[in-house]
C-alpha cells in the first residue's frame, strides 16, 4: 500500500520506499527522500525557485531506464506551479516550477535529478548566472579540472566577476558566477571567449570544441549551457550515478588541494555535516548585490 503523507498542507503518496535506487551504497528510495526533506531543502530551493525544470528521470535507479522530461508528467498535482517555456517544437509548453518543499518532495517521489536554465520564468532567456562546466576526458580526472577551475577564476576576476565551484556530482566541476541580468546569447559569447582564451593559456589542458576525437587527456570548457534551452545539473541534486552522489558546492580551498578524484567525491550521507561547516557556499548567487556585469554590458 503506498503511504500518503502531509508535507506543509499538501497530500502526497510517496511509493515505493524500500526500493534500492543505488545498489552500490544499498540506498533506498526512502533514504533520497529523507535527503532532500531533511538535508537539502533549505539550501536547495532558492536555487531552483522560479526556474523551469527539466527531469532526468531514473525510476528503476542508475542502471534502469533513463529519459530526459520537460513537460511536467503525467498525473503532475493542480497545486505543482508550471510556467510558460515555449519551444520552436512546441509554442505552448509549459515545464514545472518547484517553489516549495511539498513541490520538492513530490519532483523527488519520481527519482529525478533536477536540471535548471540559467534564467528565471519571468525573464525568458535572460542569465542571472553563467556557468562553465569542465568535463574531463580519460585519462583525466577533476583533478584537472581544478588546474582550469582556478585558471578560470582568476581570468574572471580580472574582469571583475566572482566564480563559485560545485562538483558535477559526476565526472567534473561547474563554476557558477552571478550576473545582473544579461541576455543568454551575450552570456554565451562571452564565455565561449574565455573557453578559447583558456585554451590558448593551457594548450596541453583545455579544448573548447565538443568534438569528442580532441578531448581525451584534456578539460573540456564547456560554455554552451548558457544558452537559453539548455540546462544544467542543479546545486544539491542527486544524481544518475552507481552512488548518491550529490552535485556539491565546494570551496576554493579544497579545489587548490585536490590531488585525487575521490577528494570531490560527496555522497547524500554526507552534506550534512559539510552543511553545518560551511552553509550554502552557493548562497552569493541568489543575492542580487553579488551580481556583476559583464565587461562592457
Amino acid at each position: 500500500m503506498t503511504p500518503i503523507t502531509e508535507v506543509e498542507g499538501r497530500r502526497l503518496a510517496l511509493s515505493n520506499l524500500d526500493k534500492v535506487l543505488y545498489p552500490a551504497t544499498g540506498t533506498t528510495k526512502g533514504e533520497v527522500l529523507h535527503y532532500y526533506a531533511a538535508t537539502a531543502a533549505d539550501v536547495m530551493l532558492p536555487h531552483l525557485r522560479d526556474r523551469p525544470l527539466s527531469f532526468l528521470r531514473y525510476p528503476d535507479g542508475p542502471d534502469g531506464l533513463r529519459f530526459f522530461t520537460k513537460n511536467p508528467p503525467p498525473g503532475t498535482p493542480d497545486w505543482v506551479r508550471t510556467a510558460p517555456a515555449p519551444r520552436s517544437d512546441d509554442p505552448g509548453a509549459r515545464q514545472v516550477l518547484v517553489q516549495d518543499l511539498p513541490s520538492l518532495m513530490w519532483a523527488a517521489n519520481l527519482v529525478v535529478e533536477f536540471h535548471t536554465p540559467q534564467w528565471r520564468q519571468e525573464t525568458p532567456a535572460v542569465a542571472d548566472r553563467m556557468v562553465f562546466d569542465l568535463d574531463p576526458g580519460a585519462p583525466a580526472t577533476v583533478v584537472e579540472c581544478c588546474e582550469v577551475a582556478l585558471w578560470l577564476r582568476e581570468r574572471l576576476a580580472e574582469d571583475g566577476l566572482t566564480a563559485y565551484g560545485k562538483t558535477s556530482g559526476s565526472k567534473g566541476l561547474h563554476l557558477l558566477v552571478p550576473l545582473v541580468p544579461t541576455p543568454s546569447e551575450e552570456v554565451t559569447a562571452y564565455a565561449r571567449s574565455l573557453a578559447v582564451e583558456a585554451q590558448k593559456a593551457l594548450p596541453e589542458l583545455v579544448v573548447h570544441r565538443m568534438t569528442r576525437a580532441l578531448r581525451p587527456g584534456k578539460v573540456f570548457v564547456d560554455f554552451s549551457q548558457n544558452a537559453a534551452a539548455k540546462t544544467t545539473a542543479a546545486p544539491y541534486t542527486l544524481r544518475a550515478k552507481d552512488g548518491p552522489a550529490v552535485s556539491a558546492p565546494v570551496t576554493w580551498d579544497e579545489v587548490g588541494a585536490c590531488r585525487t578524484p575521490a577528494e570531490l567525491v560527496f555522497l547524500a550521507g554526507d552534506m550534512a555535516r559539510r552543511l553545518a561547516r560551511h552553509g550554502d557556499l552557493l548562497g552569493p548567487l541568489n543575492d542580487p548585490e553579488q551580481a556583476r556585469r559583464l565587461p562592457g554590458g
